[in-house]
């Protein structure tokens, strides 16, 4: 993926980045009324990830992912950066939908693929390999041949935060890319599996707002390994895939891969 051109805030839509979904065509978002607009407006996932793409209602955001496209890590100083969004990834007729964060500065925000590119990812896409939800257990750039079974990944916030941390408003004001992912999901959805407490958190008023159901148990905490029926769904809650986390043993491989063996288990 090196190209040793100089460093630009953001990839154009359109401009040839491997599965990029957008083109110069793609109404873009500026404010949270328009994402709400925007997000319940399209009518296939594909039309979906391209509005998601190119959206740029949250200031904070949008300012913080082009200034890292722009300086760049030192290792990846001779690589281009994506420097908006991250889509989803993953069959448009899933059966499972694993719900993280954010994207990584740079991880998904150089690469254009949530959680690839990072050692969240490394992690998440071996488990995935193991489970038999994924052709390969690596996920490098958005042109390395990496396809999912069943599975769908997306993030609760598609833009990446200074410090890993989206505000709430920025959180909420997101939350209508999520809820339309779930509607245009529902057909075959059966289970979602969230990774943290914040993309837990911000699950359930998008389940309620997508039509999929409310919890049997109201506010439900998270927990690792947490299952909770909402209408025809089962949530399950899994420690965040993050370098806080395994580094420090808190999730470890074997704990990862039961909670998608029971996944797979629900989803049939």
């Amino acid at each position: 993926m090196a190209t040793g051109q100089p460093p630009a805030p953001a990839v154009p839509p359109g401009s040839g980045w491997p599965g990029d979904p957008a083109d110069a065509a793609t109404p873009v978002a500026r404010d949270p009324a328009a994402v709400a607009a925007l997000a319940a407006g399209a009518s296939t996932p594909e039309q979906l990830d391209a509005r998601v793409s190119v959206c740029r209602a949250c200031p904070r955001l949008v300012a913080w992912r082009e200034e890292v496209a722009l300086t760049r890590r030192a290792a990846f100083a001779d690589q281009p950066y994506w420097g908006r969004p991250a889509p989803g990834f993953g069959p448009a007729d899933a059966r499972i939908a694993v719900v993280g964060l954010a994207p990584a500065a740079h991880g998904a925000n150089r690469t254009g693929r949530i959680f690839t590119g990072d050692r969240s990812g490394d992690w998440l896409y071996a488990a995935l390999h193991r489970a038999g939800l994924a052709n390969q257990p690596t996920s490098v750039h958005a042109a390395d041949g990496l396809r999912l079974t069943d599975t769908r990944i997306v993030a609760s916030v598609r833009c990446a935060p200074p410090a890993n941390k989206p505000t709430p408003v920025e959180r909420d004001t997101c939350r209508p890319w999520l809820v339309r992912e779930l509607e245009l999901l529902a057909p075959t959805l059966r289970v979602v599996l969230v990774l943290g407490a914040f993309g837990w958190q911000a699950l359930w008023p998008a389940l309620t707002a997508a039509g999929l159901g409310a919890p049997v148990v109201s506010r439900p905490a998270f927990a690792h390994g947490a299952e909770v029926r909402a209408g025809r769904l089962t949530v399950l809650g899994c420690y965040h895939v993050s370098q806080q986390n395994t580094f420090t043993g808190r999730l470890t491989e074997p704990m990862l891969d039961a909670v998608l063996a029971r996944a797979r288990e629900l989803a049939g």
